[in-house]
């Protein structure tokens, strides 16, 4: 799996589990609205610190955002 479509999938797990939309994961971590549909489409690669902030948006750390055996066999975009 790649690693852009683990974290998509990872995301999409957390604004259903915190039940947010992109609008208020948006307000929650300050992380453009652009930027994360750019993420959620494919289109753009997300840099540590933004993902960084969508951690903080659904207020957990980094560490728990990765926290997931499927990260151990990502290959990079």
């Amino acid at each position: 799996m790649l690693l852009s479509d683990a974290i998509r999938i990872r995301i999409n797990y957390y604004l259903k589990k915190k039940n947010m939309t992109i609008w208020k994961l948006y307000k929650a971590s300050g992380v453009p609205k652009s930027t994360l549909c750019a993420l959620m489409n494919n289109t753009s690669l997300p840099k540590l610190d933004t993902l960084h902030h969508i951690s903080e948006g659904f207020n957990i750390s980094i560490r728990e955002f990765f926290n997931d055996p499927m990260f151990d066999e990502t290959e990079q975009d």
